[in-house]
């Protein structure tokens, strides 16, 4: 026997050893499986909501997927499909369709969670897994509703691991993966499995600069999820709305060193919309951008300030009150500072 033989003749050897230490589960495993095992936990999401255009206030409705969690019906979504909706269904394998509602959420990570009205006896919660244990180059599929086709699957790989903060400023809360797996509108929200079927991360949106699927895939790590809507329980607010810069602060009268968030949208039966929070009913330009006007501006909440700077202190505040905790809203309406009591869901 030659020496280039023998070596290949080992080779051979060693892949046979390694393949026969696999489970035999590992083996049958396919992606088929896979799949099946999983859609039990998978649903689509469609919620109708308002919003403010330059002709006037006009409903739509946005659709998305999702993933159930737990045994009790929560699941877990991303905030852009549901955060200021006023009606959210929630569909599961077989067209069986649930009300929900919005118990927590984080705009600045794209997480919601969802509390379903009731969990349908076919319907299987998700395994999740800690996902600091996946490395760039780990196999994943994403299940969901991309142009609300329910239940397609994409396959990919992680490309690259993003730490807070490092990949855009509307989201700096948000560790992401990277991802090779085709997204589309209407995966938003959904899960991204390990081949094993184990949730990892939740979909988040792609860039791409034809507005298609050939972009880059982004989903927001289950770590982060965990931390933000079961850990920390992120208030939902149930606004749509934009802080002010100073220059426009000025421009629409508010008091000397003063500043505040421009209330959009409230979602109905939100938060908000409890508090007695007006909307905006105008929308203007000014210099290239647009405005809401007509409705209420927040001030203060709880005695902090409503500014950027001051974002994080105002969500831990409210992340920290806990059912039926009061709290206080001071804003500015029709040239008249109210002050608000709301009441913590």
């Amino acid at each position: 026997m030659t020496a280039r033989r023998a070596v290949c003749r080992g080779i051979v050897l060693v892949l046979l050893g390694v393949a026969g230490a696999l489970p035999v589960e590992a083996l049958a495993q396919t992606l088929g499986e896979s799949f099946r095992k999983v859609t039990p936990s998978v649903v689509v999401i469609r919620a109708r909501g308002k919003e403010l255009t330059r002709n006037g206030e006009k409903t739509f409705t946005e659709t998305g997927s999702g993933v159930l969690i737990s045994t009790d019906g929560k699941v877990m979504t991303a905030a852009h499909v549901v955060h200021t909706m006023d009606e959210i269904d929630v569909e599961f394998l077989g067209g069986d369709t649930v009300s929900a509602r919005v118990i927590a959420s984080e705009p600045a990570a794209d997480l919601s969670l969802l509390q379903l009205e009731r969990v349908p006896a076919a319907a299987r919660p998700a395994r999740m897994l800690d996902s600091d244990t996946v490395q760039v180059g780990d196999a994943v599929m994403i299940v969901g509703a991309p142009y609300g086709l329910s239940y397609s699957l994409s396959t990919g790989i992680i490309s690259a691991r993003w730490a807070p903060n490092t990949m855009y400023r509307a989201m700096p809360l948000a560790e992401f993966f990277q991802t090779t797996a085709t997204i589309n509108t209407g995966n938003s929200g959904g899960p991204m499995f390990t081949t094993a079927g184990d949730v990892i991360g939740i979909v988040s949106h792609n860039i791409s600069k034809s507005g298609g699927s050939e972009g880059l895939g982004f989903v927001v790590t289950l770590n982060t999820a965990r931390q933000l809507l079961l850990e920390k329980r992120s208030f939902w607010s149930g606004l749509d709305g934009q802080f002010l810069p100073d220059r426009i602060a000025d421009l629409l009268n508010l008091p000397p060193n003063a500043t505040g968030y421009l209330v959009k949208g409230v979602a109905r039966n939100s938060p908000g919309d409890a508090l007695g929070l007006r909307a905006g009913t105008r929308l203007v330009v000014i210099d290239g951008q647009e405005w809401a006007l007509g409705g209420d501006i927040v001030l203060e909440v709880h005695g902090l300030t409503v500014k950027a700077a001051n974002t994080a202190k105002l969500r831990e505040v409210m992340a920290a009150m806990r059912p039926g905790d009061t709290y206080r809203v001071k804003v500015l309406r029709a040239g008249r500072i109210l002050e608000l009591t709301g009441t913590a869901p």
